[in-house]
């Protein structure tokens, strides 16, 4: 799982998948999502990994705040954090669930529910 601890790894994933450039590759999004991926969008709806990978995700301006890593096995992590959308001017908080296998992180599962919480400066 490499040198750098959980937390530090597990993060720079998140945030890897902030990136613009991933969020327009099907091809990056095919590596980080794990194959039964699903996330509750912030609107409510149920998105899986074969719509990400066909039809994309929201090409906004992302900064991650708060981050906080929540083992719940050897293998699986739950992530927290809040995300200020520069483009939408809305802050969200999310969860991810990460699983370990085939020798990396992949994504499972993910959440944003929109709150009118701040974001610290």
């Amino acid at each position: 799982m490499g040198n750098k601890n959980l937390m530090e790894q597990i993060k720079e994933l998140e945030e890897s998948h902030l990136n613009l450039d991933v969020r327009k590759s099907s091809e990056e999004l095919d590596k980080i999502l794990a194959d039964d991926f699903f996330e509750i969008g912030s609107s409510g709806r149920m998105i899986y990994k074969e719509e990400c990978i066909t039809s994309g995700v929201d090409i906004d301006e992302l900064e991650l705040y708060e981050f906080e890593l929540h083992p719940l096995g050897s293998d699986v992590v739950l992530t927290t954090y809040f995300i200020h959308n520069k483009t939408k001017n809305r802050n969200t908080l999310r969860s991810s669930i990460w699983r370990y296998q085939e020798e990396r992180w992949r994504l499972y599962f993910h959440q944003g529910t929109v709150t009118d919480r701040p974001i610290p400066n």
